[in-house]
């Protein structure tokens, strides 16, 4: 395998000249197109770490990560992490176990490991978060959260929740119970919450609030209040749904002419349940690629948006039933 040495004999040329070539210093254009050739014919690779070295980047990112069993996680993960192999970068993936402690100290550490970058999974965004963002003094990016001050990526869940609201209302359910999780998450507790909350005003109907956590064990538990009181509910996110579901097989309801059922986030699961559940699909890959793009931009000190919003689409399946079709 050629080194440095190897392309700057071949060029005759000393290897400080090689090393301007690689890092765009200023050589001629004659010894450029030399070299050019050269490194075409032996297919010659510089070795990134010590060329980032030189350049003051490391080819290293952080990615501070709640929980890899989430199904959003580790979608939006494997978009970020397979735009940045495009680039050469290598991901370091701190998995915080839902911790807003361990959240904080990663920042600290990765900082530390002089990493170029670092994309946040933010459940929740404390002070002193905020104020570690501020101390580090590396290129962040939220991803699902916002603050006012930092970078961030979220999906729509105030326009999503409103689409939701507004389905359900159109299809002439009036007794409907929203299943949530705590106001402390404002993307999923607040923003989502209320625009179903709004969607399903816009039908003067108004839907009887309840909360558990993102855990299918616990949406399972508290569904089972729940089921036998409501022509529907609507779950948070499509773990929550899942456990709604399974609450229903467990009072022996059939979904959807019993119950209705709709979530959010798209997970696979919900395709391949009986019956299959209708959800609001978020494009957590696409969110993963877009994260990579921007943290590479701030990083080069481009610019970018302070906040920019996914998209998102219903996909209608078989767990919601039309209250105006029936006599």
């Amino acid at each position: 395998m050629k080194n440095i040495h190897d392309i700057a004999q071949m060029a005759g040329v000393s290897k400080s000249t090689v090393s301007r070539y690689l890092n765009g210093g200023s050589i001629s254009e004659k010894t450029r197109l030399k070299i050019d050739r050269i490194v075409e014919e032996t297919g010659y690779k510089p070795n990134q770490f010590a060329q980032s070295l030189k350049a003051k980047h490391t080819q290293m990112m952080g990615v501070i990560i709640p929980r890899l069993s989430s199904f959003a996680s580790s979608e939006t993960l494997n978009g970020i992490e397979t735009y940045l192999r495009e680039k050469d970068y290598q991901t370091i993936i701190v998995n915080t176990d839902l911790s807003r402690e361990r959240e904080i100290q990663a920042l600290y550490t990765l900082a530390k490991n002089k990493v170029d970058g670092i994309l946040l999974f933010a459940t929740e965004l404390t002070e002193a978060h905020v104020a570690a963002i501020e101390i580090i003094d590396v290129p962040v990016i939220l991803i699902g959260q916002s603050h006012q001050g930092i970078h961030a990526i979220v999906q729509n869940d105030y326009e999503a929740g409103k689409t939701v609201g507004q389905y359900l209302g159109h299809r002439g359910f009036s007794h409907i119970a929203y299943l949530g999780v705590s106001t402390a998450d404002k993307a999923v507790g607040i923003h989502r919450k209320n625009g179903v909350v709004d969607g399903l005003a816009m039908h003067g109907v108004r839907p009887d609030i309840y909360e558990t956590t993102f855990k299918l064990q616990d949406a399972h538990l508290h569904a089972k209040e729940l089921v036998n009181r409501y022509e529907a509910v609507i779950c948070a996110t499509d773990n929550i749904a899942l456990g709604t579901l399974k609450a229903a097989y467990d009072k022996e309801l059939n979904v959807p002419s019993d119950l209705s059922i709709i979530g959010f986030g798209g997970y696979d699961t919900t395709s391949i349940v009986t019956p299959m559940i209708t959800t609001i699909q978020f494009p957590y890959q696409q969110t993963g690629r877009l994260a990579a793009e921007s943290i590479l931009k701030l990083i080069n000190h481009q610019t970018i948006a302070p906040l920019q919003r996914m998209s998102f689409s219903l996909l209608e399946k078989e767990s919601v039933d039309n209250k105006n079709n029936k006599e």
